[in-house]
């Protein structure tokens, strides 16, 4: 049998678009031949749909959708997840379901059966889990069909993943299944595909039969697809490969064990590239927003979202403003001015000493006897953000905020000042990680001037300021967040990893007294296993004191 998987990017509750696509598709796999078009999870909505699926209209709309696409296409089956009604009267009136069709008549209904609530899923609260399901016969082929976690229940292939109380696998193959397809929307981060391949790998060598994964792809919000979806063989077999982070089509023979192979990006800092980009790419797209701004500093961090503002947007699309104070280096001015050159971007110079005056003149009286501190760093951040959204309104680009992931942990930012934009690039990106895409990225484009990657990073708020001033170096800092935030270690078990004791009950006790920064943050693309925009969530106030 000859098997299409289409990963498709549908925008959530973009019915009629996404029905046009996939009749496009079908039109394409009958073209190449195939008996069968596979889709991911819930591709008729849009992953997440969130509240959408509370609106009655919003699911007559799914449900007039799916009708119009069994009656429309004929001569290929077609597999695609979208959601169905729980009529049971029993539980959550919705299921998350995989429906099969073909030539204009429903063969098999089969709801998920595992709905997780962990990290970014949030899915009991509006569907019901599936009861048991049995194989489907489609042309002679026993099909065991899942949804994307009713796979994930494999602690010896995947120690980090729930378990639950039922397999669907286990007791489809039992049941006779030869071939498992498991149709998904799973999230990327950093590691996420070798885990899935484990998975998959460990599924077809304990059963014996290839097992077919077709993802999502494409950013929604804070989340981003990454499609890669495989048919793997027993033997570890890579029969067929979809591109990460693109839409893709890709076939594959069940008889030949032979199809579509994509190579996939070459290291870790390419992936994360092209994951920020096609986030940054959706997420104006499906707002209607053509243009960017953000201010250029002349830092590690400005630069590398100015130059993936360019590869998203395109550089007629964005606007750089440089800010220059009395505090600001010639050399970072240079640095932002050449980058902005390079990149061939628009550029506007506002320098905010003249403001920052009046806003001390203003102040004079109440701030009378006062040493300078961090109010007075905090007003230059205030006023450049304020320049930016002044220029987002009138002009209309969206303000990219550049605060990188180590500083949003610790509190190294500023409320309504750095952290003012509509959407934070690199904001789940650690400082060490910045440096590493943006130095990948400069091997083919030279745009970032050499001398940003050698100079100390500096807010420059104050004369001769560095991070390092008010923070352990990032080569520490990132470590200790890592294990802090995303392995959930106590400081006492990170102190034993060998970080100096003071510096570890330091910098934890910064990421526990900002969580009101961060629930005012915009929302950002999630990369790393744990991010800030989702999936974290801590009370702002409470007494717990980690030991």
């Amino acid at each position: 049998m000859k098997i299409a998987l289409a990963q498709i990017n549908p925008t959530i509750g973009a019915f009629e678009e996404t029905r046009r696509r996939i009749v496009g598709l079908c039109d394409k796999a009958k073209g190449k031949g195939c008996n069968l078009i596979i889709f991911p999870e819930l591709c008729l909505t849009g992953y997440p749909p969130k509240d959408l699926l509370e609106r009655h209209d919003f699911i007559e709309q799914a449900k007039r959708t799916l009708s119009r696409l069994v009656d429309q296409i004929g001569g290929i089956g077609v597999l695609l997840g979208t959601i169905t009604q729980n009529k049971t009267g029993i539980g959550k009136p919705l299921y998350n379901s995989a429906v099969l069709f073909h030539d204009g008549k429903i063969i098999s209904v089969v709801h998920k059966q595992l709905l997780p609530t962990y990290d970014v899923f949030d899915e009991a609260r509006y569907f019901k889990p599936g009861p048991v399901s049995e194989p489907v016969d489609f042309q002679g082929l026993s099909l065991g069909i899942t949804i994307c976690e009713d796979i994930w229940n494999e602690p010896a292939f995947c120690p980090q993943c729930e378990t639950y109380d039922r397999d669907p696998v286990d007791d489809l193959c039992k049941k006779g299944a030869r071939l498992i397809i498991n149709i998904s929307s799973s999230p990327f981060s950093l590691g996420k595909l070798t885990t899935r391949e484990n998975i998959l790998f460990g599924l077809s060598d304990k059963y014996g039969v290839p097992v077919i994964y077709c993802n999502s792809v494409g950013g929604q919000d804070c989340l981003i697809f990454d499609g890669a979806s495989l048919c793997i063989f027993p033997g570890r077999k890579v029969a067929a490969m979809a591109h990460q982070f693109r839409e893709d089509m890709v076939v594959v023979d069940t008889k030949t064990k032979e199809g579509d192979v994509r190579p996939l990006p070459s290291c870790q800092e390419e992936e994360v590239a092209n994951a920020l980009i096609l986030a940054l790419k959706d997420y104006t797209r499906r707002c209607g927003i053509g243009r960017v701004t953000l201010g250029l500093s002349g830092g590690i961090d400005s630069s590398l979202t100015a130059v993936l503002a360019v590869e998203a947007m395109g550089k007629e699309n964005v606007l750089g403003v440089l800010m220059p104070s009395a505090y600001t280096s010639k050399e970072s001015l240079e640095d932002a001015t050449l980058l902005a050159k390079n990149l061939g971007i628009q550029t506007a110079l506002l320098p905010i000493t003249p403001i920052f005056e009046s806003y001390l003149d203003v102040l004079s009286d109440i701030f009378e006897g006062l040493p300078m501190n961090v109010a007075e760093e905090n007003i230059q951040a205030r006023i450049r953000g304020n320049l930016l959204m002044a220029i987002s309104n009138k002009l209309g680009p969206m303000v990219l905020s550049t605060g990188n992931k180590s500083e949003l942990a610790v509190g190294y930012c500023t409320l309504y000042g750095d952290m003012s934009g509509g959407y934070a690039l690199i904001s789940d990106l650690p400082k060490t990680l910045v440096y590493k895409v943006a130095r990948f990225l400069n091997e083919n484009s030279g745009a970032i001037p050499r001398r940003v990657f050698e100079k100390p990073p500096s807010a420059e708020l104050r004369p001769g300021q560095t991070d390092q001033d008010d923070l352990p170096p990032y080569e520490i800092l990132d470590p200790i967040l890592e294990l802090y935030m995303e392995q959930r270690l106590s400081p006492g078990e990170i102190v034993e990893k060998g970080f100096d004791e003071k510096v570890v009950y330091r910098v934890v006790s910064m990421v526990d007294r900002n969580e009101y920064k961060r629930l005012q943050a915009p929302l950002g693309p999630k990369v790393t296993v744990k991010a800030f925009c989702c999936g974290r969530r801590y009370p702002v106030a409470h007494g717990y004191r980690p030991v």
